[in-house]
Formats: C-alpha cells, sequence, structure tokens
C-alpha cells in the first residue's frame, strides 16, 4: 500500500468484518457497490460525518432490516449500506430526498431500459 494510499484510508477499515475481501482489499458483487463503498469512504474522508456516525447509521439499518425478517446471509449488506448512506446525507443535509428520488427515478428507468447483460448507463 502506497503512503498516499494510507494516508487517505480510514485507520478502522479493518473494523467492518463482514466487508469480502481478498489479497488486493476489498471484493464486491456488483459495481453498485463499490461505489456506494467508495462514496462512503470519500464523504468521511471529506468531513462529512466521523465513523462513529456511519457505524451508528449502518447498525441502525441492519437491525431494522433484521427486524423486519431479513436473515443476514450477507447478500443485502450492501442494500443496508446505501439505506444508511441515504439517510445519514438526508440527515446531514447534503442532499435533499427530492434530489435522492429523483436519481432513483432515473437508475430505475436506466435499468428497464438496458438489456440484460449490458452495462446500465445512467444518464445526467
Amino acid at each position: 500500500m502506497s503512503a498516499e494510499t494510507a494516508a487517505t484510508r480510514p485507520a478502522d477499515l479493518g473494523a467492518l468484518a463482514r466487508l469480502p475481501c481478498d489479497s488486493e482489499g476489498p471484493v464486491f458483487r456488483e459495481p453498485w457497490e463499490a461505489q456506494a463503498f467508495a462514496l462512503v469512504l470519500s464523504l468521511h474522508a471529506q468531513g462529512a460525518f466521523a465513523w462513529t456516525e456511519w457505524a451508528e447509521a449502518l447498525g441502525a439499518e441492519i437491525k431494522h432490516a433484521q427486524d423486519a425478517g431479513d436473515p443476514d446471509t450477507g447478500e443485502t449488506y450492501y442494500h443496508h449500506w446505501l439505506a444508511a448512506l441515504e439517510r445519514l446525507t438526508k440527515a446531514k443535509r447534503l442532499v435533499s430526498a427530492d434530489e435522492l428520488a429523483l436519481r432513483r427515478d432515473a437508475w430505475d428507468r436506466a435499468l428497464r431500459a438496458t438489456p440484460h447483460g449490458k452495462p446500465i448507463t445512467l444518464e445526467t
């Protein structure tokens, strides 16, 4: 790991116990999972929230999902990650509920318009 990477990497990244890793670092099932992960790291690095705030938000989302019957097999982990990210960015007023809804709708339209097996392109 380079000195620059070490300087920008959160000291407690290893505390994300259920994060799937290989010898190169984190691995993800889908590209959006990596993007959500990177967005959280970037927002933290910019001072948008503390790791304790993030841990509380993610923990609350996971607990809420488990209380609602999520079997906690790990397959929905990044859905909770994304829900926590949305909730925290709204609470911090980094994004509005309307902006999130517009982006969610744009992704839904792009998903439905994309043939199976092709990359989804989001028009901005």
